[in-house]
This record gives C-alpha cells, structure tokens and sequence, in this order.
C-alpha cells in the first residue's frame, strides 16, 4: 500500500500540470525560428494569459517565402495567416489573410508567398480561433483569435 500511495501522488500531480502553449515554427532562408504565442486563451477565448516578449524576428529577403509549421493541437482548430507587407517602393500594402483552415481538413504547414517578387513582408500573425463569435460594425460576424503566434521580419540584404 506504501508503494502505491506515492504513485497516486504522483499521477494526480501530473494530471494537475498547467498545459504547455503550442508553439508555430517560421523558416526563411535556411534559418528557423520556433514562436510561442503573444496570446492564449481558453476554447471560448477568455481566461488569456500574454506575453509580449514570445514574438519572434526572422531575416526574410524581399519576394522570399516563409514556410509556417503548425503542431497537431492548432492544424486540427480553425486558423489562418494574417500579414502585413510593403511593394518595392515601400508602401504600405493592405493586410492580407490566408484562406481559413479548419479540422475538417488540417493542415500542418502552410507556404506564405506574396503577392509580387519585389514586396517586402513586414509581419507574419497566425491566428488561431475559438468557439465565440462578435459581430462588427459591418454587421458581420468575426471567430474571435484563441491564440496569435507574432513573426516580425528583418529584411535587410
């Protein structure tokens, strides 16, 4: 019985464990970088826990790919790609999304190209969403980000 007790003890304690956040890999010209999430909350989008410091920087040449790896835990949620970029001479272009991505057909990695070979990525922000939905001042209806993982780009030559 002795034995046993310890054992117990140590599987209720386990049990107990805070999760760990999952965490997107970035890569861009042969380097990696792996991000935890600025933000997470719970599947409803509240109980959030942040931390600014978790953003990652990467060197992207203009017109270059970044190629995004999702873990199990977020590829099988509803997520996308949200960026930000420059065109060649500099100005700022509008925000553009990748398509969503749901459990009805995961996906583990996604290639993030731009629109022209001379734009410049500024931003990279995978979201992922959760079950609560608000309504804009479009009246349309917008997920509510679960989980945002932060890429910022160096693109120096």
């Amino acid at each position: 019985m002795r034995r046993v007790l310890p054992f117990l003890l140590l599987l209720v304690v386990a049990g107990c464990a805070a999760p760990t956040s999952p965490e997107v890999t970035f890569h861009a010209d042969g380097k990696t970088v792996n991000v935890k999430p600025t933000q997470y909350c719970d599947v409803k989008s509240e109980n959030c826990t942040a931390d600014s410091r978790a953003a990652g920087v990467l060197r992207v040449r203009p017109g270059k790919p970044v190629q995004i790896s999702v873990p199990g835990d977020l590829a099988e949620t509803a997520w996308s790609v949200k960026f930000t970029y420059r065109n060649a001479r500099g100005e700022p272009q509008e925000p553009l999304r990748s398509k969503l991505f749901t459990e009805r057909d995961p996906k583990y990695a996604y290639t993030l190209v731009l629109p022209n070979p001379d734009d410049r990525l500024e931003s990279v922000e995978v979201q992922q969403y959760g079950s609560r939905i608000e309504s804009s001042t479009t009246g349309a209806f917008d997920f509510v980000a679960r989980g945002t993982w932060i890429l910022s780009v160096e693109d120096r030559r």
